[in-house]
C-alpha cells in the first residue's frame, strides 16, 4: 500500500510523520514545490523511525509526481493561508489552481487513488478537486468535521474533566462559523451530554469550536497543523485499514438532507472504497434549519469559483 502528502508544510509533514508512526503503508511520499522542502522532511521524519520503531519508508519528492505513481490514498495539502489584503476571492483564485494542477498531475499516476482535501477554503477546494478529477465523488472529498469535532471533544473533555477517549459528537455543515455541531447526538460513555453541561456552558462551547481555527491563529500567527494533521492521517487510517468508520467528511450531496450538487460535512462511512455510505440523521427543524444556513454559505463560495471557472471558459 502506498500513500502520497502533497504539500510538506507544517499540516502535510504532521500528517505524513502520524502516518508513518502508525505504520499504515509500506510507502509513503512526501510532495512539495518547493526545491529540497520535501526531501528534507521526509528525511527528518525518517530519522525518528529508529526512535519510534516503525517500518514506513518515506520519500521526499520536489514537484516530480511520478515518485507518487500508483498511490492508493492522496492527501492534498497544497495552498497558500490568505495574507493581509488579500481578498476570500484572490484566495479562491489562487489556490484553487494549485488544487487542480495538483490533481491533474496526481491522478495522471495513480488513476485509481482516492483524494482527500484539506487545503482551503475547504469546501470549495474539495468541490475544485471533484470538477478537475471527473472521478467518482466517492473517492473525492474533504477532511473538516473530524477537526472540527475533535476540536468539540477537546473542550468538552476540560469541562468534564474526563477523558476525550469517552466522548463522541457528531458535527456537520460548512468548515469554518457556519459549522453545525449537534448536541442531541453528543454524548460522553453513552450518557447525552445534554445532562451533563448546562445549555448556556455548552452554547459557549459550541461557540469557542466555531472559532476553533481563528482562537489558534490569534495565538500562533498561523493556523493548526498538529490537529488537522492528525485528523487527516486518521481518514487515511480508516481508508487503508478499510476500518468502516464512521466520521464527519466534506461529502458531495445529491438530494441527501434535501441538498444537491454541494459539498458540506455529513456523517459517512469511510473503508478501502472511500465513502462507502452517506448517513442521514433525523434533524429536528433547528438543526435542519442551521445546516441549510450552512449549505447557503458554501454554495455561495462554491459559486465564486463556478464563475471563474465560466469566465476562463468564456475568454
Amino acid at each position: 500500500m502506498k500513500v502520497t502528502v502533497v504539500g510538506a508544510g507544517n499540516v502535510g509533514a504532521t500528517c505524513a510523520d502520524v502516518i508513518a508512526q502508525k505504520e499504515l503503508v509500506n510507502e509513503l511520499v512526501l510532495l512539495d514545490i518547493k526545491e529540497n522542502f520535501a526531501e528534507g522532511k521526509a528525511l527528518d521524519i525518517w530519522q525518528t523511525a529508529p526512535v519510534n520503531l516503525y517500518d514506513t519508508r518515506i520519500t521526499g519528492s520536489t514537484n516530480d509526481y511520478s515518485k507518487t505513481a500508483n498511490s492508493d490514498v492522496v492527501v492534498i495539502t497544497s495552498g497558500l493561508p490568505r495574507k493581509p489584503g488579500m481578498s476570500r476571492d484572490d484566495l479562491i483564485s489562487t489556490n484553487a489552481g494549485i488544487v487542480k494542477t495538483v490533481t491533474e498531475n496526481i491522478l495522471k499516476y495513480s488513476p485509481k487513488c482516492i483524494i482527500i482535501i484539506v487545503s482551503n477554503p475547504l469546501d470549495v477546494m474539495t468541490y475544485c478537486a471533484y470538477l478537475t478529477a471527473k472521478i467518482d465523488s466517492k473517492r473525492v472529498f474533504g477532511m473538516a468535521g473530524i477537526l472540527d469535532t475533535a476540536r468539540y471533544r477537546a473542550f468538552l473533555a476540560d469541562e468534564l474533566n474526563c477523558s476525550p477517549k469517552d466522548i463522541q459528537a457528531v458535527l456537520m455543515g460548512g468548515h469554518g462559523d457556519t459549522m453545525v455541531p449537534l448536541p442531541r447526538y453528543t454524548t460522553v460513555a453513552g450518557i447525552p451530554v445534554t445532562e451533563l453541561i448546562s445549555k448556556e456552558r455548552l452554547d459557549e462551547i459550541i461557540d469557542r469550536t466555531k472559532k476553533g481555527g481563528g482562537e489558534i491563529v490569534n495565538l500562533l500567527g498561523t493556523s493548526a497543523w498538529y490537529a488537522p494533521g492528525a485528523a487527516a492521517a486518521q481518514m487515511v487510517e480508516a481508508i487503508i485499514r478499510d476500518q468502516k468508520r464512521i466520521f464527519p467528511v466534506c461529502a458531495w450531496l445529491q438530494g441527501e438532507y434535501g441538498l444537491k450538487d454541494i459539498y458540506l460535512g455529513v456523517p459517512v462511512k469511510l473503508g478501502k472504497k472511500g465513502i462507502e455510505q452517506i448517513i442521514e440523521l433525523k434533524l429536528n427543524e433547528e438543526e435542519k434549519k442551521s445546516l441549510y444556513d450552512s449549505a447557503k454559505s458554501v454554495k455561495e463560495v462554491m459559486s465564486v469559483l463556478d464563475n471563474m471557472n465560466n469566465s476562463t471558459v468564456a475568454k
